[in-house]
């Protein structure tokens, strides 16, 4: 058999897919004493380098800024001009290098990690082939670990002509250098409204078409009142209830017609649909290993892909389906290498809550952070899904404003906190905050619910005065410590 590998290049851990998961999975082996590469047909640093969350926040914060001048008086008087959106969106080139991932590739070769550029795919337990640009295929073996992380592509829904009048998604709405007068948004998620928030703050008249009744369905009640009344003060057009059933472009005019199931038809310049991602599966020999292409792959939780024999195959990132978020996936990475690591020592990584090799937090201890005005953050269960869950929990409420800190820090300060505790073990399960810094703030709340932090050691953190975070005192007093 290991003639068969003769011609192959050969490395403990091969990684098919150069995002932060694949990047950071690559890393740690490295740094484990095991030797690792990476392939990738695009850029390195993935979706997320480029074309979603770099350049989303780099859209978003000069409207950040400029907002949280004019929440000061005294300061709101000298911030009179709108934005300069050419200006913002040279600064947001400037963070993506335009899509140049030379300075991450050269990342990976300092830190000692080949780089195999081409389209990777699975040939069998162990191997990989790779086609490059030129049609030409190398082999890779990995004497302990295939780790697939290639992400996720965007989702499209059954919209009639949606696929053939050139839609936006994430990726043209975080790369365009032209602001569109008109935009339709489909979806009601996170990214639909960021990118609303972005575009509107840069001069686009925007529209929020939303199948539900609410943003963010997923969260806390609270936080898609917060953002729908903050998209509404910007002056975003929500309709509620309202699912586009037909899309056309004037072939002479380029200007698009979006049909509503209620009747209205919506001009605008670009469509942007945010509804929903899918696994990057369908071209990745998954079929070689007895899996189905185009599926999510589940895991374990030391990434570890469940549904393939042996310790050798596992999955990082969007991929897996467990929480599509980078910081998670950077987290897997890092349990997925330390759990190869220990294998390959002959230890089993298969014991012992909270080890290295342990991505357990992303069952329960999931921060996100909406870049939206205001700010939505959060960590853990929220009351819906704890009691789902069978938990017996109680949940408190808190108007950030009250507290101090906030009032120092913008007039008219409105957020909101709330707390989900679960009373069986007396600890955290879950906090969602709105409002300025609450993206910054969430933070405590993730080393709360993560630790399973005892209230009554809680009651002892001292938040200082006069700062935002005394609002987990105000928490912690309305819950009756």
């Amino acid at each position: 058999m290991e003639d068969t590998y003769a011609m192959e290049d050969t490395y403990d851990v091969v990684v098919v897919g150069g995002g932060p998961g694949g990047e950071v999975v690559a890393d740690r082996a490295v740094r484990a004493g095991l030797t690792a590469a990476v392939v990738e047909a695009g850029a390195v640093g993935g979706e997320c380098s480029y074309r979603a969350c770099v350049p989303s926040k780099a859209l978003l914060r000069p409207g950040a800024a400029r907002a949280a001048a004019r929440s000061v008086d005294g300061a709101r008087q000298a911030v009179t001009g709108a934005l300069d959106p050419a200006r913002v969106l040279a600064r947001r080139d400037r963070f993506t290098a335009r899509g140049d991932d030379s300075g991450q590739a050269d990342w990976l070769a300092g830190a000692g990690i080949p780089l195999v550029r081409g389209h990777g795919r699975l040939a069998g337990e162990r191997r990989v082939e790779v086609t490059g640009a030129d049609g030409a295929v190398r082999a890779l073996r990995a004497r302990r670990a295939v780790v697939l992380s290639p992400g996720t592509d965007p989702a499209l829904p059954p919209v009639e002509g949606l696929d053939r009048i050139g839609v936006w998604t994430n990726r043209q709405a975080t790369t365009s250098d032209a602001v569109p007068e008109r935009l339709v948004v489909i979806g009601g998620g996170v990214v639909a409204c960021e990118l609303a928030t972005a575009w509107r703050s840069l001069g686009s008249a925007v529209t929020l078409l939303v199948r539900g009744r609410s943003l963010l369905s997923d969260w806390e009640p609270c936080a898609g009142e917060e953002v729908a009344r903050g998209l509404t003060a910007l002056g975003v057009t929500l309709r509620f209830e309202a699912a586009a059933t037909r899309v056309t472009r004037d072939a002479a005019t380029r200007a698009v017609t979006v049909e509503t199931d209620d009747g209205a038809a919506l001009v605008c310049d670009e469509v942007l649909v945010a509804v929903g991602r899918r696994p990057r599966t369908e071209d990745l020999g998954l079929h070689t290993v007895g899996l189905t292409a185009g599926d999510w792959l589940p895991v374990d939780d030391t990434c570890r892909v469940t549904a393939v024999d042996g310790d050798w195959l596992y999955a990082v990132g969007d991929v897996n389906h467990r929480a599509p978020l980078t910081h998670m996936a950077k987290y897997q990475a890092r349990a997925c290498a330390a759990a190869i690591a220990e294998r390959a020592a002959g230890r089993p990584a298969d014991t012992g809550a909270w080890q290295a090799w342990d991505a357990r937090a992303g069952h329960a201890a999931v921060p996100q952070a909406v870049f939206t005005r205001p700010e939505v953050a959060s960590v853990g269960l929220t009351e819906r899904a704890a009691r789902a869950a069978g938990l017996a929990v109680r949940a408190v409420e808190y108007r950030v404003g009250d507290v101090a800190g906030a009032a120092l820090y913008a007039d008219d300060h409105r957020g909101r906190a709330k707390l989900v505790v679960d009373e069986s073990r007396g600890v955290v399960v879950g906090c969602t905050l709105t409002g300025p810094l609450a993206t910054e703030l969430i933070h405590t709340a993730t080393v709360a619910v993560a630790a399973e932090v005892p209230l009554e050691r809680l009651r002892h953190a001292v938040p200082a005065f006069p700062t935002v975070s005394e609002v987990w005192l105000r928490l912690l007093e309305t819950y009756g410590l």
